[in-house]
């Protein structure tokens, strides 16, 4: 059974009406429902504002993969809690940055960049499958149509990524690599970058499909019991 733990700030669905319909359960709940429909995923659910942030060292050791979704309250989160999903990562477990999650301490933390883009909202994506080998591209249809969503544009300041997957285009001409993979230590990390609270992205099947298939693939097959040492994070 691959243990998920889906982190997310959960304060646009509280502070607006029309986010909260999209996701009256909140991002988290969203993804937790689709994810825990699979035989061989068992979910649980973390935010901001539960006790430590909804991260600690005993949560952290019981998770496989950890799904990440930040956006407007990323520094509040604390610098402890960062060194123990860097070390946990650098250990073995799995990283999901989803969204805005690029611009978070922990992922500048693992990747070391600034991971600043271009952005506007209210736009369309043409989700283009760039490495259909890739166990993350399983099943996915080579171009997924996302009606509504907000535009990242290049340049997107990150390291080599290991594999490009999924690269978006926008109808105003940007391009942008959607869907990254990294390795950092023993931990596989994979940013996604389709999801603005504002619209139904993850109630999309083929969304739920890449999703659901990111965890399989980022799920370890070795832990450490201490992380490895690295002077650069």
């Amino acid at each position: 059974m691959i243990r998920v733990t889906v982190w997310n700030e959960f304060v646009h669905e509280r502070e607006y009406e029309g986010i909260r319909q999209v996701y009256p359960d909140g991002i988290h709940g969203c993804i937790a429902g689709f994810l825990g429909a699979a035989s061989d995923i068992s979910v649980r659910c973390a935010t901001l504002d539960m006790p430590g942030q909804g991260i600690s060292g005993e949560i952290l050791a019981d998770t496989d993969v950890l799904i990440w979704w930040g956006h407007a309250r990323h520094e509040e989160v604390t610098d402890e809690n960062v060194r123990l999903i860097r070390d946990n990562v650098l250990s073995g477990m799995g990283l999901i940055a989803l969204h805005s999650a690029h611009f978070s301490k922990v992922m500048k933390a693992l990747l070391g960049t600034s991971m600043t883009l271009r952005w506007r909202n209210g736009d369309s994506e043409k989700l283009w499958c760039t490495a259909p080998y890739h166990p993350i591209a399983a099943g996915v249809p080579e171009c997924i149509e996302i009606p509504r969503e907000e535009m990242y544009g290049e340049f997107f300041d990150i390291p080599k990524p290991d594999d490009v997957v999924f690269t978006g285009w926008f109808k105003g001409g940007e391009v942008f690599r959607s869907g990254c993979t990294f390795t950092r230590g023993m931990g596989k990390i994979f940013y996604f970058q389709p999801g603005h609270e504002e619209y139904p992205v993850y109630h999309m099947p083929e969304i739920q499909r890449i999703i659901t298939n990111a965890v399989r693939w980022a799920a370890p097959s070795v832990r450490l019991s201490s992380p490895p040492q690295c002077t650069e994070c």
